[in-house]
């Protein structure tokens, strides 16, 4: 499996376009409204099928691009049959799985930052949206956030994979840009040698502003990012 990540400078977050060699059929992961003409330049160069147009999970921090390049490249839309969303062609669940060639995608349900969260996991790596960033994790205190939920998707779920499995965050606001599942569970300070109660009591005693673009964001990530006509 081939990819490239792409990164919104606005909202710091990371989208992924990744393909299989042969065949040359696509998926996009986490696009972002902003960027749907660069990423559609990119497509068309590399001579790609976009077939998915994945989401990670409803973002509070920014809206999709999928609805925009559904239409012009008859992609389908995904995303976790939590959100209830009516705009998307599949509803994901923990053990789907999706195939790009012979590429599989396998989805992982890793509810806590949210109850839609899913990460996709290909061979070697994984895309963990905001489950699991690098020495971070995503928040818990809104939009059907629960601590003990996210501790037990990082621990019981991504720590399980392969220590060198690739982790590729949806967000970094450090300047990096990858890491891996050994990384993360020696150094990520949330989380190694952290208890669940420990990690609980982290992640509520944070207080942090909510994200300055939810109020346009959820609503417009359950529309796949399309306005209202």
């Amino acid at each position: 499996m081939q990819s490239k990540q792409l990164f919104d400078p606005n909202s710091s977050t990371y989208s992924y376009l990744i393909w299989d060699e042969k065949t040359q059929e696509a998926a996009l992961i986490d696009s972002v409204r902003e960027q749907v003409e660069r990423d559609s330049k990119l497509i068309q160069e590399l001579g790609l099928n976009l077939h998915f147009l994945l989401e990670t999970h409803i973002h509070a921090d920014h809206v999709t691009g999928a609805g925009e390049l559904r239409k012009r490249f008859e992609a389908k839309v995904a995303v976790h049959r939590n959100s209830q969303s009516t705009c998307a062609d599949q509803l994901l669940e923990e053990g789907d799985s999706l195939t790009l060639g012979k590429q599989t995608i396998n989805v992982l349900y890793t509810p806590g930052h949210t109850d839609t969260d899913i990460c996709y996991r290909i061979e070697g790596a994984v895309f963990t949206g905001d489950t699991l960033m690098i020495r971070s994790s995503g928040r818990t205190d809104f939009q059907s956030g629960d601590a003990g939920a996210a501790y037990d998707s990082i621990t019981k779920k991504l720590f399980s994979l392969e220590d060198k499995t690739i982790v590729w965050p949806g967000h970094d606001y450090q300047g990096l840009t990858q890491s891996s599942i050994g990384e993360e569970k020696q150094h990520n300070p949330r989380l190694a040698g952290k208890s669940r109660q420990e990690y609980i009591e982290i992640m509520e005693s944070m207080d942090l502003p909510k994200p300055r673009h939810i109020a346009e964001s959820v609503p417009g990530n359950l529309r796949c990012g399309i306005d209202k006509s």
